[in-house]
């Protein structure tokens, strides 16, 4: 096992990160900006290195600066989170030049999946199902547009760089197809520098489940389970849970079957992620593969009691899986929602802001992965996600109660900060989502069904908000 590891991220990750390296006697080596000086995992690392000013491009994307921090701390292995450098071959290639271990999938293995269109030709040819469209970038809008008129619309036309719910745009009717077009491509060339993208058939009343897999070298690989991820804005996701509610038999052993031979396909190592998209009638389709630990990763740890993180070290230490796939069981029911510093009452805005009061709920079998404290500094210059919320209950009625009970203890103040969490627990109350009949589409329902007047979530007009300052 390493004896010291740099983390190449920062919030809640980096310091979950480097929990797991104290449980396995590693040392820890943190990165942060001047922006992040007094976060908390700073303040928890062994060791923290500045590495550049507030803008992540200078700083959490700087690469030089970050291999320069492990070379002169002595660090054998870099951890990357998730987002910034996690998907990025190139960083992996580099750390792999520079004598340094990067946990994650080898850079040849990121660079193949990253492209959208080369992993969905690599997996068609593996055998998944796949949903109609392009297996090849688009050359120009006509040809796209020949292609969209052949499936049937409506169609999606993603970025072929893209990932993270950027850089793509839903098309209903082929007078609207050529704009579409033309801002896809331009974006997907200001957010990747890639203007490549294709065409797939799009599922208006889809369900977002994915299925998490480990993999070693030497050729073994497991699924842990499928988590349902349907709850999304703009393409982001909310809430997650393990195992997905009201499967049809059999359904999540051959989503889970076909995770894992992709992933046998690809040469994957390490943990990672399959995502698909569940139709109406129970069939599956391919979406894409996500090459590292998941935001939501907490849930499939609490229903099956393995650690993903330790598991990514052990992995990219050279160790082979413990577990077989017969020795993977999953327990009860865990949910996770997703605590943002944003304004649900005006479209999701950002509201960074000091902490006044930062108080997370308790009580059996709940988890909060979090890097806020009272007198935390929220940035701007980063993704709003200040809290990971996760209960367990031994079903899935008892885990929605715990998620309602949790949401309404958390308390979160700050002159001009507002919090997901009261919108959150609207979700979780909704009678489609507690019969476990929703699908992407249920933010918008809940949206649509709020009176005009209604007061700013979380709050009553009995009592103070528990999520305003």
């Amino acid at each position: 096992m390493f004896e010291k590891v740099l983390i190449a991220n920062r919030g809640e990750i980096a310091l979950r990160v480097a929990r797991a390296c104290r449980e396995l006697g590693i040392r820890v080596v943190a990165v942060y900006s001047t922006e992040d000086r007094d976060s908390a995992v700073v303040s928890y690392a062994d060791e923290a290195v500045q590495i550049g000013p507030a803008p992540a491009r200078r700083s959490y994307l700087y690469i030089p600066a970050i291999v320069e921090a492990a070379r002169r701390t002595g660090a054998q292995a870099v951890h990357p989170g998730y987002g910034f450098l996690s998907e990025n071959a190139d960083f992996a290639e580099v750390c792999r030049d520079n004598g340094l271990v990067f946990i994650g999938p080898p850079p040849e293995v990121i660079a193949r999946l990253g492209d959208k269109t080369a992993a969905r030709a690599l997996m068609h040819r593996a055998g998944l199902p796949m949903l109609p469209g392009s297996l090849e970038s688009l050359g120009s809008a006509a040809e796209a547009r020949a292609l969209a008129d052949g499936i049937g619309y409506p169609v999606i036309i993603k970025a072929s760089a893209g990932g993270g719910g950027r850089g793509m745009r839903v098309v209903t009717g082929p007078a609207d197809f050529a704009a579409a077009y033309r801002e896809t491509t331009a974006g997907a060339q200001t957010l990747f520098g890639d203007p490549r993208v294709f065409v797939e058939r799009y599922l208006p009343s889809a369900r977002h489940v994915e299925v998490q897999i480990l993999a070693d070298r030497y050729g073994n690989a497991i699924h842990l389970g499928e988590r349902d991820c349907s709850v999304q804005r703009r393409h982001q996701k909310l809430v997650e849970e393990s195992p997905a509610p009201r499967l049809p038999a059999g359904l999540a052993e051959r989503m889970g079957t076909a995770a894992v031979e992709g992933a046998r396909a690809a040469g994957y190592v390490g943990a990672g992620t399959f995502e698909f998209l569940l139709a109406p009638d129970g069939s599956f389709a391919f979406m894409e593969v996500n090459c590292r630990i998941q935001v939501e990763h907490p849930v499939t740890e609490m229903v099956t009691g393995v650690d993903l993180v330790h598991e990514q070290f052990r992995i990219a230490a050279g160790e082979r899986l413990a577990l077989r796939q017969e020795d993977v069981r999953l327990s009860g029911a865990a949910i996770e929602c997703r605590i943002n510093v944003e304004d649900p009452e005006r479209d999701f805005a950002p509201t960074p802001g000091v902490l006044t009061e930062f108080l997370p709920p308790g009580g059996p079998f709940v988890r909060v992965d979090t890097h806020g404290f009272p007198g935390y500094r929220v940035p701007a210059a980063y993704d709003s996600l200040l809290a990971k919320l996760v209960v367990w209950a031994p079903d899935r009625q008892g885990a929605l109660d715990r998620m309602d009970r949790a949401l309404a203890e958390f308390r979160i103040a700050g002159r001009g900060v507002h919090s997901t969490a009261g919108f959150l627990r609207e979700v979780v109350r909704d009678p489609r989502f507690r019969a476990g009949e929703h699908d992407t589409g249920l933010v918008k329902q809940v949206f649509a069904q709020r009176p005009r007047s209604a007061p700013r979530a979380g709050t009553s007009p009995a009592q103070p908000s528990i999520v305003d300052g």
